[in-house]
């Protein structure tokens, strides 16, 4: 994320002697993306951020994946994943859900309302959207309040932890990268300035403004990590110990209301809609929105064949003009595979003409790697949705 910020107490020059109160140094900490080549911050700790004094392995929530065999169209109910009280066993991390994956990205849901531990993901960035109930994102770089329709993006090996606030529990929808997630490099200058033209600016970011200091020893920070398990490390000092931070690489938020959509005489393609990319996926916002205004526009989408591309949908809010008499409602998730045409329910292309207005919100990931399921998935598939265009199944 191009967009410089400062936070706290920084020297005026890098990489020069910066000293605590008592005389003794603060510690400089890089942390970079791609070899120092690409966006980095500078963290000053009281600490020394790789101390460790011991370590032990962490059996992470169930990671297998099944094929999506037979190839079908699915129709995924995330809300039944956490029925009754569950979500007050459960916290935003080790409660997780995987529900669909390939080796670019894994899509998983949780329900919770307990504190999560300290965690760091070191494989790759971290998008979650809030679908419902508000938290604090707790971090090396400070403090961040979101709720509601916000995304928050998490940089690979940032320790965070979540904190539910409110009477509600927690919803979070969670797609996890093997790679970086930025906002889509044809919104940006070339030196990263969003342009006049992209559909949401710096003013719509939200990042921490100071920084968040705590006091511990032996804190158990959870990290997961290619290979098998995860790991707990063990340190000596509590990471939330740094002073202060400049730089271009941090955790953000983004409210999905701020999206700004673009409209046309005519149907608009998924593009349009995009607000983030990682490597080999894409992620876009459908948000409420007037629609096409030609006198003969068609206004839900045509059918269309995916194939270079696994689509998934997460239907957030509001009513599904296309997916009507499918089922699909609020914490559905559709799966559409390449190789599989897709389109508007029958009838809802009909009942959709003269239509000016969309009420609808949903988050779709768009993947160019087929998707496996998770147990997450298999356990919420309904099924039947496979054959909701033709109004019967296998006999």
């Amino acid at each position: 994320m191009a967009h410089y910020r400062r936070v706290g107490q920084v020297p005026p020059k890098r990489h020069t002697q910066f000293r605590r109160p008592d005389g003794g140094l603060y510690a400089e900490e890089l942390v970079g993306e791609e070899g120092f080549s690409a966006d980095s911050s500078l963290l000053y700790h009281r600490g020394l951020p790789s101390a460790l004094v011991d370590a032990r392995p962490w059996e992470l929530p169930d990671q297998s994946l099944t094929a999506n065999a037979p190839l079908l169209p699915r129709h995924l109910r995330l809300h039944d994943l956490f029925p009754g009280e569950e979500h007050k066993g459960t916290d935003p991390v080790t409660g997780r859900r995987l529900v669909l994956g390939n080796p670019d990205v894994r899509i998983s849901y949780a329900v919770s309302s307990l504190t999560s531990p300290y965690y760091r993901n070191a494989i790759g960035d971290e998008c979650v959207f809030v679908e419902r109930g508000t938290a604090t994102l707790e971090s090396t770089f400070g403090a961040l309040a979101v709720g509601q329709g916000d995304f928050v993006v998490v940089p690979r090996a940032t320790t965070h932890r979540w904190v539910p606030t409110g009477e509600e529990p927690l919803r979070t929808y969670v797609i996890e990268a093997s790679s970086h997630i930025a906002p889509p490099k044809r919104y940006l200058s070339r030196y990263g300035q969003f342009l006049e033209t992209a559909p949401y600016c710096e003013r719509d970011l939200r990042a921490p403004a100071e920084p968040l200091l705590a006091e511990g020893t032996d804190v158990e920070v959870y990290v997961k990590h290619r290979g098998p398990a995860g790991t707990v490390h063990v340190v000596p000092e509590h990471p939330f110990d740094v002073v202060g931070w400049d730089g271009c690489l941090y955790p953000y938020a983004f409210d999905v209301a701020e999206f700004e959509p673009i409209t046309g005489r005519v149907h608009q393609p998924p593009p349009v809609h995009q607000v983030f990319e990682g490597a080999g996926f894409v992620i876009c916002a459908f948000v409420p929105r007037k629609v096409d205004y030609h006198p003969l526009a068609v206004p839900v989408p045509y059918y269309h064949s995916n194939v270079d591309s696994d689509e998934v949908m997460f239907y957030v809010d509001g009513d599904y003009e296309a997916r009507k008499g499918s089922g699909i409602g609020r914490g559905s998730v559709s799966l559409h595979p390449g190789g599989h045409p897709h389109g508007p329910q029958p009838g809802a292309v009909e009942a959709t003409l003269g239509a000016e207005y969309f009420d609808e919100l949903a988050v779709m990931v768009d993947t160019f790697r087929p998707l496996d399921l998770g147990e997450g998935g298999t356990a919420s598939d309904d099924g039947r949705y496979a054959w909701s265009w033709s109004g019967r199944g296998p006999s």
